[in-house]
Protein backbone atom coordinates (compact mmCIF):
# COMPACT_ATOMS: atom_id res chain seq x y z
CA UNK A 1 0.00 0.00 0.00
CA UNK A 2 1.68 3.89 -0.60
CA UNK A 3 0.77 6.66 1.35
CA UNK A 4 0.54 9.98 -0.92
CA UNK A 5 1.03 12.68 1.30
CA UNK A 6 0.27 16.45 0.39
CA UNK A 7 2.13 18.85 2.74
CA UNK A 8 0.18 21.34 4.87
CA UNK A 9 -0.02 23.02 8.36
CA UNK A 10 -1.06 20.47 11.28
CA UNK A 11 -2.80 21.10 14.61
CA UNK A 12 -4.84 19.42 16.91
CA UNK A 13 -4.82 16.70 19.76
CA UNK A 14 -4.01 12.70 19.62
CA UNK A 15 -3.10 10.00 21.70
CA UNK A 16 -0.43 8.27 21.61
CA UNK A 17 -0.72 4.47 21.24
CA UNK A 18 0.30 2.03 23.85
CA UNK A 19 4.13 0.98 23.72
CA UNK A 20 5.11 -1.61 21.97
CA UNK A 21 8.30 -2.69 24.28
CA UNK A 22 5.80 -3.09 27.41
CA UNK A 23 2.83 -4.60 25.42
CA UNK A 24 5.53 -7.53 24.37
CA UNK A 25 7.30 -7.76 27.58
CA UNK A 26 3.79 -7.58 29.88
CA UNK A 27 2.26 -10.31 27.56
CA UNK A 28 4.88 -13.04 27.81
CA UNK A 29 5.32 -12.05 31.60
CA UNK A 30 1.63 -13.09 31.43
CA UNK A 31 2.48 -15.84 30.05
CA UNK A 32 4.39 -17.15 32.75
CA UNK A 33 1.60 -16.74 35.12
CA UNK A 34 -1.08 -18.50 36.20
CA UNK A 35 -3.18 -15.70 34.39
CA UNK A 36 -3.51 -11.85 34.43
CA UNK A 37 -5.29 -9.23 32.55
CA UNK A 38 -3.10 -6.49 30.65
CA UNK A 39 -4.82 -3.24 29.74
CA UNK A 40 -4.19 -0.84 27.26
CA UNK A 41 -1.63 -3.25 25.16
CA UNK A 42 -0.76 -1.99 21.93
CA UNK A 43 -2.98 -4.89 19.35
CA UNK A 44 -0.71 -4.50 16.14
CA UNK A 45 1.22 -7.34 14.47
CA UNK A 46 4.60 -7.73 16.18
CA UNK A 47 2.71 -7.94 19.58
CA UNK A 48 0.33 -10.36 18.17
CA UNK A 49 3.02 -12.87 17.23
CA UNK A 50 4.05 -12.41 20.93
CA UNK A 51 0.52 -13.59 22.05
CA UNK A 52 0.31 -16.50 19.52
CA UNK A 53 3.61 -17.55 20.85
CA UNK A 54 2.23 -17.47 24.81
CA UNK A 55 -0.84 -19.56 22.76
CA UNK A 56 2.28 -22.06 21.72
CA UNK A 57 3.64 -22.79 25.05
CA UNK A 58 0.03 -23.53 26.32
CA UNK A 59 -1.93 -19.95 27.35
CA UNK A 60 -4.66 -18.64 26.06
CA UNK A 61 -5.01 -15.17 25.01
CA UNK A 62 -8.23 -13.89 24.58
CA UNK A 63 -10.01 -9.68 24.34
CA UNK A 64 -11.54 -9.06 27.79
CA UNK A 65 -14.96 -7.71 27.01
CA UNK A 66 -16.14 -6.32 30.75
CA UNK A 67 -12.34 -4.95 31.53
CA UNK A 68 -13.10 -3.16 27.74
CA UNK A 69 -16.37 -2.15 29.29
CA UNK A 70 -14.67 -0.73 32.73
CA UNK A 71 -11.91 0.49 30.97
CA UNK A 72 -13.75 2.77 27.93
CA UNK A 73 -15.08 1.72 24.93
CA UNK A 74 -11.67 2.79 23.22
CA UNK A 75 -9.65 0.47 25.78
CA UNK A 76 -8.41 -2.97 24.35
CA UNK A 77 -7.42 -5.60 27.41
CA UNK A 78 -6.26 -9.23 27.01
CA UNK A 79 -6.94 -11.67 29.11
CA UNK A 80 -4.22 -13.74 29.38
CA UNK A 81 -4.70 -17.35 31.00
CA UNK A 82 -0.83 -18.21 31.51
CA UNK A 83 1.47 -21.51 31.37
CA UNK A 84 2.38 -21.01 34.91
CA UNK A 85 5.95 -20.81 33.99
CA UNK A 86 6.30 -24.04 33.12
CA UNK A 87 5.92 -23.79 28.68
CA UNK A 88 4.77 -26.72 26.78
CA UNK A 89 6.35 -28.49 23.70
CA UNK A 90 4.74 -26.46 20.70
CA UNK A 91 2.71 -28.67 18.68
CA UNK A 92 3.96 -26.67 15.34
CA UNK A 93 6.94 -24.17 14.33
CA UNK A 94 6.29 -20.81 15.80
CA UNK A 95 5.56 -18.00 13.17
CA UNK A 96 7.64 -14.82 14.73
CA UNK A 97 6.21 -12.58 11.15
CA UNK A 98 8.07 -9.28 11.18
CA UNK A 99 9.04 -9.51 15.36
CA UNK A 100 12.59 -9.50 16.11
CA UNK A 101 11.73 -8.50 20.06
CA UNK A 102 9.12 -12.16 19.81
CA UNK A 103 11.69 -14.24 18.65
CA UNK A 104 14.20 -12.92 21.01
CA UNK A 105 12.30 -13.13 24.17
CA UNK A 106 10.38 -16.03 23.30
CA UNK A 107 13.77 -18.15 22.90
CA UNK A 108 14.14 -17.72 26.40
CA UNK A 109 10.85 -19.26 26.89
CA UNK A 110 11.50 -22.02 24.59
CA UNK A 111 15.08 -22.98 26.39
CA UNK A 112 12.28 -23.31 29.59
CA UNK A 113 10.18 -26.05 27.30
CA UNK A 114 10.86 -29.90 27.97
CA UNK A 115 11.25 -30.37 23.90
CA UNK A 116 12.45 -28.97 20.88
CA UNK A 117 10.75 -25.69 19.74
CA UNK A 118 11.15 -24.10 16.25
CA UNK A 119 11.08 -20.29 15.66
CA UNK A 120 10.62 -18.20 12.39
CA UNK A 121 9.79 -15.71 10.34
CA UNK A 122 9.77 -13.31 7.21
CA UNK A 123 13.01 -12.74 5.17
CA UNK A 124 13.76 -9.51 7.12
CA UNK A 125 13.18 -11.67 10.51
CA UNK A 126 15.54 -14.65 9.60
CA UNK A 127 18.43 -11.94 8.52
CA UNK A 128 18.67 -10.51 12.01
CA UNK A 129 21.64 -12.00 14.41
CA UNK A 130 20.70 -14.20 16.95
CA UNK A 131 23.87 -15.88 17.53
CA UNK A 132 24.79 -14.63 21.38
CA UNK A 133 21.49 -15.69 22.32
CA UNK A 134 21.47 -18.85 21.15
CA UNK A 135 25.83 -19.50 22.55
CA UNK A 136 23.90 -18.03 26.26
CA UNK A 137 21.10 -20.54 25.90
CA UNK A 138 23.85 -23.75 25.57
CA UNK A 139 25.89 -21.99 28.23
CA UNK A 140 22.65 -22.89 30.76
CA UNK A 141 22.60 -26.66 28.89
CA UNK A 142 20.14 -25.81 26.14
CA UNK A 143 20.79 -27.05 22.53
CA UNK A 144 20.52 -23.90 20.62
CA UNK A 145 20.65 -24.02 16.68
CA UNK A 146 20.58 -22.29 13.76
CA UNK A 147 19.25 -24.39 11.18
CA UNK A 148 21.52 -22.39 8.69
CA UNK A 149 24.24 -22.68 10.90
CA UNK A 150 24.54 -18.63 10.38
CA UNK A 151 23.12 -17.48 14.00
CA UNK A 152 19.48 -16.64 11.82
CA UNK A 153 16.22 -18.17 12.19
CA UNK A 154 14.87 -20.22 11.48
CA UNK A 155 16.32 -21.48 15.22
CA UNK A 156 15.52 -24.68 17.20
CA UNK A 157 15.75 -24.42 21.17
CA UNK A 158 15.83 -27.96 22.75
CA UNK A 159 15.22 -27.57 26.96
CA UNK A 160 15.29 -27.68 29.40
CA UNK A 161 17.88 -25.48 31.14
CA UNK A 162 17.40 -25.06 34.96
CA UNK A 163 19.57 -22.05 35.54
CA UNK A 164 22.91 -20.83 35.87
CA UNK A 165 25.55 -18.58 35.01
CA UNK A 166 25.59 -17.18 31.60
CA UNK A 167 28.29 -14.55 29.74
CA UNK A 168 26.92 -12.97 26.85
CA UNK A 169 27.57 -9.64 24.79
CA UNK A 170 25.73 -6.33 25.64
CA UNK A 171 26.19 -3.98 22.62
CA UNK A 172 24.37 -6.55 19.83
CA UNK A 173 20.53 -6.62 21.47
CA UNK A 174 19.42 -5.91 24.96
CA UNK A 175 16.78 -8.26 24.06
CA UNK A 176 18.96 -11.06 24.52
CA UNK A 177 18.94 -9.82 28.46
CA UNK A 178 15.19 -9.16 28.95
CA UNK A 179 14.85 -12.66 27.22
CA UNK A 180 17.15 -14.47 29.73
CA UNK A 181 15.66 -12.11 33.27
CA UNK A 182 12.41 -13.15 31.83
CA UNK A 183 12.83 -16.70 31.37
CA UNK A 184 15.15 -16.80 34.56
CA UNK A 185 12.24 -15.98 37.10
CA UNK A 186 10.64 -19.49 36.06
CA UNK A 187 13.85 -21.26 35.89
CA UNK A 188 14.47 -23.82 39.37
CA UNK A 189 17.98 -21.96 39.96
CA UNK A 190 18.06 -18.50 38.65
CA UNK A 191 20.02 -16.76 36.12
CA UNK A 192 23.05 -13.94 36.84
CA UNK A 193 24.44 -12.87 33.66
CA UNK A 194 27.96 -11.62 32.74
CA UNK A 195 28.36 -8.63 30.55
CA UNK A 196 31.37 -9.08 28.44
CA UNK A 197 30.94 -5.59 26.70
CA UNK A 198 29.03 -2.68 27.38
CA UNK A 199 25.27 -2.64 27.56
CA UNK A 200 23.64 -0.74 24.78
CA UNK A 201 19.80 0.21 24.36
CA UNK A 202 19.90 0.37 28.05
CA UNK A 203 16.76 1.70 29.11
CA UNK A 204 14.97 -1.34 27.49
CA UNK A 205 16.60 -3.48 29.90
CA UNK A 206 15.09 -1.25 32.55
CA UNK A 207 11.74 -1.36 30.87
CA UNK A 208 12.30 -5.30 31.35
CA UNK A 209 13.31 -4.47 35.32
CA UNK A 210 10.01 -2.59 35.80
CA UNK A 211 7.67 -4.95 34.15
CA UNK A 212 9.38 -7.56 36.11
CA UNK A 213 8.98 -5.90 39.25
CA UNK A 214 5.77 -5.12 38.16
CA UNK A 215 4.34 -8.89 38.25
CA UNK A 216 5.83 -9.64 41.17
CA UNK A 217 9.50 -10.60 40.38
CA UNK A 218 13.05 -10.01 41.51
CA UNK A 219 15.67 -8.64 39.74
CA UNK A 220 17.82 -6.10 39.16
CA UNK A 221 21.55 -5.17 37.37
CA UNK A 222 24.89 -5.80 39.35
CA UNK A 223 27.31 -2.77 40.28
CA UNK A 224 24.86 -0.68 38.82
CA UNK A 225 21.01 0.96 40.31
CA UNK A 226 20.25 1.02 36.82
CA UNK A 227 20.65 -0.83 33.44
CA UNK A 228 23.25 2.05 32.11
CA UNK A 229 26.65 1.07 33.86
CA UNK A 230 26.20 -2.43 35.04
CA UNK A 231 28.34 -5.48 35.43
CA UNK A 232 25.64 -7.87 35.01
CA UNK A 233 22.33 -8.91 35.79
CA UNK A 234 20.78 -11.39 38.31
CA UNK A 235 17.12 -13.03 38.53
CA UNK A 236 16.47 -15.60 40.98
CA UNK A 237 14.71 -19.02 40.21
CA UNK A 238 11.57 -20.12 41.25
CA UNK A 239 9.71 -16.92 41.07
CA UNK A 240 5.85 -16.69 40.78
CA UNK A 241 4.22 -13.99 38.03
CA UNK A 242 1.78 -12.48 39.33
CA UNK A 243 0.78 -8.46 39.16
CA UNK A 244 -1.02 -6.77 41.82
CA UNK A 245 -4.77 -7.39 41.08
CA UNK A 246 -3.94 -9.64 38.79
CA UNK A 247 -4.12 -6.34 36.14
CA UNK A 248 -1.04 -4.94 34.64
CA UNK A 249 -1.57 -1.07 32.44
CA UNK A 250 0.55 -0.39 29.53
CA UNK A 251 1.98 3.25 29.33
CA UNK A 252 2.12 5.31 25.98
CA UNK A 253 4.56 4.62 23.74
CA UNK A 254 7.13 7.19 23.19
CA UNK A 255 8.76 5.91 20.12
CA UNK A 256 5.61 6.54 18.50
CA UNK A 257 5.27 10.19 20.29
CA UNK A 258 8.45 11.00 18.26
CA UNK A 259 6.65 10.76 14.88
CA UNK A 260 4.30 12.97 16.39
CA UNK A 261 5.89 15.39 18.49
CA UNK A 262 8.17 16.09 15.57
CA UNK A 263 5.06 16.48 12.92
CA UNK A 264 4.37 19.49 15.77
CA UNK A 265 7.85 21.14 15.29
CA UNK A 266 7.64 20.56 11.95
CA UNK A 267 4.48 21.09 10.14
CA UNK A 268 2.17 22.84 13.23
CA UNK A 269 0.51 25.40 12.06
CA UNK A 270 0.94 29.22 13.20
CA UNK A 271 -0.83 29.77 16.53
CA UNK A 272 -1.69 25.57 17.22
CA UNK A 273 0.25 22.74 18.15
CA UNK A 274 0.14 19.13 18.10
CA UNK A 275 -0.70 18.05 21.73
CA UNK A 276 -0.21 14.54 22.39
CA UNK A 277 -2.17 12.82 25.43
CA UNK A 278 -0.67 9.18 27.06
CA UNK A 279 2.65 10.61 27.53
CA UNK A 280 3.57 8.64 30.75
CA UNK A 281 6.65 9.18 32.69
CA UNK A 282 8.75 5.48 32.67
CA UNK A 283 11.35 3.93 31.69
CA UNK A 284 11.39 4.47 28.18
CA UNK A 285 14.93 5.87 26.58
CA UNK A 286 12.96 7.35 23.65
CA UNK A 287 11.42 10.35 25.77
CA UNK A 288 14.74 11.90 25.04
CA UNK A 289 13.10 12.89 22.42
CA UNK A 290 11.67 15.78 23.98
CA UNK A 291 15.35 16.76 24.99
CA UNK A 292 16.74 16.10 21.35
CA UNK A 293 13.58 18.80 20.30
CA UNK A 294 14.44 21.11 22.85
CA UNK A 295 18.53 21.03 22.23
CA UNK A 296 17.18 21.67 18.37
CA UNK A 297 15.49 24.69 19.26
CA UNK A 298 11.80 23.24 19.36
CA UNK A 299 9.03 24.56 21.32
CA UNK A 300 7.75 21.69 22.89
CA UNK A 301 6.31 20.77 26.64
CA UNK A 302 5.91 17.91 28.93
CA UNK A 303 3.25 18.44 31.27
CA UNK A 304 4.46 15.10 33.16
CA UNK A 305 2.13 15.33 35.58
CA UNK A 306 -1.15 15.62 33.06
CA UNK A 307 0.75 13.02 30.59
CA UNK A 308 0.54 15.31 27.40
CA UNK A 309 3.64 16.56 24.99
CA UNK A 310 2.35 20.38 23.10
CA UNK A 311 4.72 20.70 19.95
CA UNK A 312 5.07 23.86 18.07
CA UNK A 313 6.31 24.66 14.81
CA UNK A 314 9.95 25.79 15.50
CA UNK A 315 13.19 27.19 13.26
CA UNK A 316 15.43 24.07 14.44
CA UNK A 317 19.19 24.19 14.67
CA UNK A 318 20.89 20.59 14.22
CA UNK A 319 22.32 18.92 16.78
CA UNK A 320 24.79 15.58 17.69
CA UNK A 321 22.49 13.12 19.31
CA UNK A 322 24.09 9.99 20.81
CA UNK A 323 21.62 7.03 20.35
CA UNK A 324 23.40 4.33 21.53
CA UNK A 325 20.74 3.86 23.99
CA UNK A 326 17.72 4.56 22.06
CA UNK A 327 18.50 3.62 19.00
CA UNK A 328 14.91 3.49 17.25
CA UNK A 329 15.39 7.58 17.41
CA UNK A 330 17.12 7.26 14.45
CA UNK A 331 14.50 7.71 11.88
CA UNK A 332 12.97 10.36 13.51
CA UNK A 333 16.11 12.26 14.14
CA UNK A 334 17.25 11.94 10.79
CA UNK A 335 13.81 13.60 9.13
CA UNK A 336 13.86 16.60 12.23
CA UNK A 337 17.46 16.96 10.42
CA UNK A 338 16.86 17.42 7.04
CA UNK A 339 14.85 20.47 7.88
CA UNK A 340 16.90 21.76 10.70
CA UNK A 341 19.33 24.76 9.94
CA UNK A 342 22.84 23.43 10.03
CA UNK A 343 24.66 19.63 10.50
CA UNK A 344 22.81 16.93 12.39
CA UNK A 345 25.09 14.24 13.46
CA UNK A 346 23.88 11.09 14.64
CA UNK A 347 26.42 8.85 16.38
CA UNK A 348 27.32 5.14 18.34
CA UNK A 349 24.34 4.32 15.58
CA UNK A 350 25.72 0.78 14.12
CA UNK A 351 23.72 -1.17 16.32
CA UNK A 352 20.90 0.19 13.85
CA UNK A 353 22.04 -1.27 11.31
CA UNK A 354 20.56 -4.59 12.27
CA UNK A 355 16.77 -3.41 12.77
CA UNK A 356 14.19 -4.49 9.84
CA UNK A 357 17.01 -3.14 7.68
CA UNK A 358 19.83 -1.18 8.06
CA UNK A 359 17.77 1.87 9.34
CA UNK A 360 21.53 3.95 8.55
CA UNK A 361 22.03 3.12 4.99
CA UNK A 362 17.91 3.19 4.30
CA UNK A 363 17.22 6.92 5.87
CA UNK A 364 20.85 7.97 3.95
CA UNK A 365 19.22 6.43 0.62
CA UNK A 366 15.61 7.86 1.22
CA UNK A 367 16.08 11.20 2.69
CA UNK A 368 18.32 12.27 -0.13
CA UNK A 369 15.20 10.98 -2.67
CA UNK A 370 13.50 13.69 -1.25
CA UNK A 371 16.65 15.72 -1.89
CA UNK A 372 18.12 16.08 1.54
CA UNK A 373 21.98 16.05 1.75
CA UNK A 374 22.91 13.39 4.28
CA UNK A 375 26.29 11.12 4.43
CA UNK A 376 27.21 7.98 6.40
CA UNK A 377 30.61 6.25 8.08
CA UNK A 378 30.10 2.75 10.00
CA UNK A 379 28.96 4.29 13.33
CA UNK A 380 27.58 8.11 12.08
CA UNK A 381 24.80 9.22 10.18
CA UNK A 382 25.07 12.93 9.15
CA UNK A 383 22.48 15.03 7.68
CA UNK A 384 23.42 18.49 6.23
CA UNK A 385 20.46 20.41 6.89
CA UNK A 386 21.73 23.93 5.34
CA UNK A 387 22.04 21.75 2.44
CA UNK A 388 18.71 20.10 2.26
CA UNK A 389 15.70 21.53 0.17
CA UNK A 390 13.13 18.43 0.63
CA UNK A 391 10.87 18.03 -2.15
CA UNK A 392 8.12 15.74 -2.85
CA UNK A 393 9.26 12.28 -4.21
CA UNK A 394 8.22 8.26 -4.24
CA UNK A 395 10.16 6.54 -1.13
CA UNK A 396 10.45 3.52 0.03
CA UNK A 397 9.60 2.49 3.59
CA UNK A 398 11.62 -0.82 2.88
CA UNK A 399 9.42 -3.07 5.26
CA UNK A 400 10.14 -1.02 7.67
CA UNK A 401 7.50 0.50 9.47
CA UNK A 402 9.85 3.32 11.61
CA UNK A 403 11.30 4.64 8.05
CA UNK A 404 7.46 4.91 6.71
CA UNK A 405 6.91 6.92 9.53
CA UNK A 406 9.71 8.83 10.00
CA UNK A 407 9.55 9.88 6.32
CA UNK A 408 5.90 10.62 6.26
CA UNK A 409 7.07 13.36 8.83
CA UNK A 410 9.69 14.98 6.24
CA UNK A 411 6.97 14.59 3.61
CA UNK A 412 5.13 17.42 5.91
CA UNK A 413 7.40 19.47 4.63
CA UNK A 414 8.58 18.98 1.47
CA UNK A 415 7.54 20.91 -1.96
CA UNK A 416 5.07 18.67 -3.32
CA UNK A 417 3.52 15.57 -3.09
CA UNK A 418 5.60 12.84 -1.51
CA UNK A 419 4.90 8.66 -1.91
CA UNK A 420 5.77 6.40 0.52
CA UNK A 421 5.68 2.65 -0.53
CA UNK A 422 4.96 -0.15 2.06
CA UNK A 423 2.65 2.36 4.64
CA UNK A 424 0.83 -0.99 5.67
CA UNK A 425 4.02 -1.47 7.69
CA UNK A 426 3.02 0.66 10.50
CA UNK A 427 0.69 -2.02 11.61
CA UNK A 428 3.92 -2.90 13.22
CA UNK A 429 3.89 -0.71 15.82
CA UNK A 430 1.30 2.14 15.18
CA UNK A 431 -1.88 0.50 13.31
CA UNK A 432 -3.24 3.76 13.22
CA UNK A 433 -0.96 5.85 12.37
CA UNK A 434 -2.13 7.49 9.10
CA UNK A 435 -5.46 7.87 10.67
CA UNK A 436 -3.70 10.33 13.88
CA UNK A 437 -2.09 12.22 10.55
CA UNK A 438 -5.76 13.00 9.15
CA UNK A 439 -6.77 13.56 12.61
CA UNK A 440 -4.13 16.47 12.50
CA UNK A 441 -4.93 17.87 9.44
CA UNK A 442 -3.15 16.06 6.95
CA UNK A 443 -3.71 15.35 3.70
CA UNK A 444 -3.05 11.48 2.86
CA UNK A 445 -4.13 9.18 0.70
CA UNK A 446 -3.85 5.87 0.82
CA UNK A 447 -3.99 4.09 -2.74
Amino acid sequence: MDAHITPGDVGGTVRAPPSKSYTHRAILAAGYSDGAVVRSPLDSADTRATARAVEAFGGTVDRDPDAEASGGTDEVAFAIDGFAGDPAVPADVIDCANSGTTTRLVAGAAGLANGGTVLTGDASLRSRPQGPLLDALEQLGARADSTRGNGQAPLVVFGPISGGDVAIPGDVSSQYITALLLAGAASDEGITIDLTTDLKSAPYVDITLEVLADFGVDAGPIGSDTAAGADGFRVAGGQRYAPDDGTYTVPGDFSSISYLAAAGAVAAAPDDAVTVRGAVESAQGDTAIVDVLERMGADVEWDRADATIHARRSDLSGVEVDVGDTPDLLPTIAALGAVADGETRIVNCEHVRYKETDRVSAMVEELSAMGASVTEDPDTLTIHGGESDLHGATVDGRGDHRLVMALSVAALVADGETTVQGAEHVDVSFPDFFRTLADLGVDVDLG
